[in-house]
């Protein structure tokens, strides 16, 4: 997913081997892992492709949906915003939607919610994870743009998403996300990661171009004053991945600052006018901010 991510950025950045690296991925995604029965992506296979589990998930799908959104923006090829909107359909509309807009994590190979998975706490935890709730309301609000803003639910439904997921996860007497949830809502790993302010910063920015709501309004400098009192260095840059009790920066899980990813586009969403096309919208401002450091 992130190798077709990377592609389709190459591309929109004007690569010239950009879309040899697309195809390439697409035959090897389409092929292998895209179960068009369900229209999901499976996850993992072993390297000559034989069964390696029966393990499907949503974080694979989502980010699936963000690299297929993407590639869209920069091919024009509506196979990706197709298979982007199927993905969409399951884990919004049907799954999302019967689970109190909650998004559980993990499924059997027949696509059931699997209740009884835990496996790595970190990247597999049970339950559900609050921080993907804001991400696929983001991307839904990207589809719903790419697809003509058509007179349907999606900006209601993405805004139950991400309310459903604030209301649950932020910790009403220190500030900040609990990393997982069970799936009646109630904190499981209270653990504060700075990726689920990120991500919330994210489709707030997205919801207020689209109309200055109080409470979305409220929400966006509520996650960023936080963010600039525990998370963001301001004296070596970066932000710190975790804070303990007190708010402080701690190293529970993470050594140091392994990704950039996720506060990156925290900082770029709100640069832009639009809740698609980042690439369009960002082009030539990056290089004024560049030249004032």
């Amino acid at each position: 997913m992130f190798v077709l991510l990377a592609g389709a950025s190459a591309k929109l950045a004007g690569h010239p081997d950009a879309d040899r690296l697309i195809d390439d991925v697409s035959t090897v995604l389409g092929a292998q892992y895209w179960e068009d029965n369900h229209g999901l992506f499976a996850d993992e296979w072993n390297r000559d492709w034989s069964p390696f589990s029966t393990y499907r998930g949503m974080n694979a799908n989502m980010h699936g949906v963000e690299a297929l959104l993407t590639t869209f923006e920069a091919t024009g090829s509506e196979s990706y915003l197709s298979m982007a909107g199927r993905i969409l359909d399951f884990f919004v509309y049907r799954i999302a939607a019967a689970e109190n807009w909650r998004l559980p994590e993990h499924y059997t190979e027949g696509w059931q919610v699997d209740r009884g998975y835990s496996g790595n706490p970190m990247f597999r935890p049970s339950g559900t994870t609050p921080g993907h709730s804001f991400e696929l309301a983001r991307l839904l609000l990207q589809y719903w743009d790419l697809s003509g803003r058509p007179d349907d639910k999606s900006r209601d439904t993405a805004w139950r998403l991400t309310e459903r997921a604030l209301i649950d996860a932020w910790d009403s007497a220190k500030g900040g996300f609990a990393y997982t949830l069970n799936f009646d809502g109630t904190p499981a790993i209270s653990s504060r990661y700075w990726w689920p302010v990120t991500e919330a910063i994210g489709v707030l920015a997205s919801f207020l171009k689209l109309g200055d709501d109080e409470a979305q309004h409220a929400w966006y400098s509520r996650l960023w004053h936080f963010a600039d009192a525990h998370f963001i260095d301001h004296k070596n840059g970066g932000w710190f991945p975790e804070i303990d009790e007190r708010g402080k920066p701690t190293t529970t899980q993470f050594q140091g600052k392994p990704d950039i990813y996720h506060s990156v586009q925290a900082a770029l969403f709100p640069l832009t006018s639009g809740v698609s096309r980042l690439a369009d919208g960002l082009r030539g401002k990056l290089i004024v901010q560049l030249e004032k450091v």
